[in-house]
């Protein structure tokens, strides 16, 4: 059963400002950091299995970034040099206080979810290859934002320090594929570079909100909702692959369009299916290009059409456009073989985070008519749905 806590849980880090202690352009947030992470550990991974050979276990590298995440939210806003300090030093009692502040949230979440959690913190071999990717990333996260601070203040007390400490993280890493991509190759750093700017790039622009959310934290938001709804219907492993990967990058193309809001798209007919069709061009031209040509089928499956629902051949391994529901997933197509992809599911749960954004602002006082009516249209559409099993409205009404 999908509980609200862990829900309003994931929401926590939108509150949790990054790099407080220094000059700042912009808002900085923990949730924004996670999700240009997780985008970040999908490519350094890629690059370790097509290019070295290496087996990543995707599902321990997606459990790992959302466990890594929650133990980020509980420990709250310590500076990294503390963290890292009081982890080396204190990490099993640290880890266990995590777990119990967890516990009310978490115990029902389905895949042996708590058991995974507590084998990820306390066993050292155990996804060692996804845990060390997991690392890379999150320090190459960090130096993207850190080169915005850098730039602004370049003369700031201990910024040098800092400096060289992240350098010298990212070099411990140099034998990933992707990190070296990422210092070398202008193509890879520039995806994650588009990627990563999408924080900048504000939900519900038309209204004032508490807390604000960007492009980039709601998709990982809608990609930890798709994990949790994976497990909750015992979803083969690369089911729970794609659900994730299709949230995490669902809004991509919005990098190279701005935000629509879905009242504009839906004003004039036919203006949905024009902007569908230019976003796959853009992504044809702009985005494909920067990533090897063999990933391409994948991350045209992966990002086009989000919200279908579907199967691969599972002869060809090939997309002959075949829609089904994620019923029929459930019943005949749930293996690893036919690559589904719950679009249903995934809609359901972008979805439920535009709902929370509106929800959560209300609760904190700040209501516009923006938000008052769009968290009324969207309860009034899935209020009585199911999906797959899983019933969105129960869902929906934890925020009525």
């Amino acid at each position: 059963m999908i509980r609200e806590a862990i829900l309003r849980t994931f929401y926590d880090a939108a509150s949790m400002q990054r790099w407080n202690d220094h000059i700042r352009p912009v808002e900085l947030t923990e949730l924004d950091k996670q999700a240009h992470k997780m985008i970040i550990a999908f490519v350094v991974g890629r690059f370790e299995e097509t290019m070295k050979n290496v087996p990543v276990n995707w599902r321990l590298l997606i459990e790992g970034g959302i466990f890594e995440f929650l133990q980020r939210i509980i420990i709250t806003d310590i500076k990294p040099t503390v963290f890292h300090k009081i982890i080396a030093q204190k990490g099993e009692e640290i880890n266990r206080w995590v777990l119990d502040q967890l516990k009310d949230s978490t115990h029902e979440i389905k895949g042996d979810f708590v058991k995974r959690f507590k084998q990820y913190l306390f066993d050292k071999e155990y996804a060692s290859t996804e845990k060390k990717i997991l690392k890379a990333s999150h320090y190459l996260a960090t130096s993207w934002e850190f080169e915005i601070i850098y730039n602004l203040s370049p003369r700031s007390l201990g910024i040098e320090e800092t400096k060289r400490a992240i350098e010298n993280e990212i070099a411990q890493h140099g034998d990933l594929i992707g990190v070296q991509k990422w210092a070398y190759d202008k193509k890879t750093y520039g995806f994650l570079d588009i990627c990563g700017s999408l924080r900048f790039q504000q939900r519900w622009a038309q209204a004032q909100r508490v807390p604000k959310t960007s492009v980039l934290g709601h998709m990982l938001i809608v990609a930890m909702f798709s994990y949790l709804c994976s497990v909750e219907i015992d979803a083969c492993d690369k089911r729970l692959y794609n659900n994730y990967l299709v949230a995490l990058f669902h809004d991509l193309p919005e990098a190279l369009t701005r935000d629509i809001v879905s009242p504009v798209k839906k004003s004039v007919k036919g203006l949905e299916e024009i902007l569908s069709k230019y976003e796959q061009e853009q992504l044809d031209e702009k985005i494909f290009p920067l990533l090897p040509p063999s990933w391409h089928d994948e991350m045209r499956y992966l990002i086009i059409e989000p919200f279908k629902s579907r199967v691969l051949d599972a002869e060809t391994q090939r997309y002959e456009g075949t829609t089904v529901s994620s019923e029929e997933i459930n019943s005949r197509f749930n293996q690893d073989k036919y690559s589904p992809v719950d679009g249903e599911i995934i809609k359901a749960c972008d979805c439920l985070a535009a709902y929370m954004e509106a929800a959560l602002s209300i609760e904190h006082g700040i209501a516009s008519h923006h938000l008052t009516e769009g968290k009324k249209s969207i309860y009034q559409e899935w209020k009585d749905k199911y999906i797959a099993g899983i019933h969105f409205g129960q869902i929906f009404d934890y925020f009525k």
